[in-house]
């Protein structure tokens, strides 16, 4: 499982360190792809093809299922962290992200995300007021 919050800096080749509690479980290889909200997310292998498994068991004659597989699929790159624990984010990935030398790198459970600093900043400022409401919406109260 993935938590927490990160600030490494992404270097001039589109390279940064992985938060040294992440690597074990990434060491073994990786899936970086689009993630809704201009994010990106890294997974395992493993979790990579759990996620597309549940995106292939929707119906593909929906126009919003196929969008979703596309974008998923479509910008995924695989590859194994460096020997010091970097990984490089591909360019059209950091161009579709925004990602600039400031980032932010957050554990979401079964994935990573990777944010653009001042994009995470209000994208945190803005759930963060509505944070208890969307847990008694999303979880139920109690």
């Amino acid at each position: 499982m993935f938590l927490g919050t990160h600030t490494p800096k992404l270097d001039d080749k589109g390279r940064f360190f992985l938060p040294a509690k992440f690597r074990e479980e990434l060491n073994g290889g990786l899936v970086i792809t689009r993630q809704p909200d201009r994010c990106l997310a890294i997974f395992t292998p493993a979790a990579y093809q759990a996620a597309a498994d549940r995106m292939i068991a929707g119906s593909s004659s929906l126009a919003k299922v196929r969008s979703v597989q596309r974008m998923f699929a479509s910008g995924a790159d695989s590859s194994t962290p460096d020997s010091q624990g970097r990984i490089t984010v591909p360019e059209h990935l950091r161009n579709y992200a925004g990602l600039r030398r400031e980032i932010v790198v957050i554990g979401a459970l079964d994935h990573i995300e990777v944010w653009d600093a001042e994009t995470w900043a209000s994208y945190a400022a803005a759930q963060e007021e509505a944070f208890a409401q969307m847990d008694e919406e999303v979880f139920g109260a109690g």
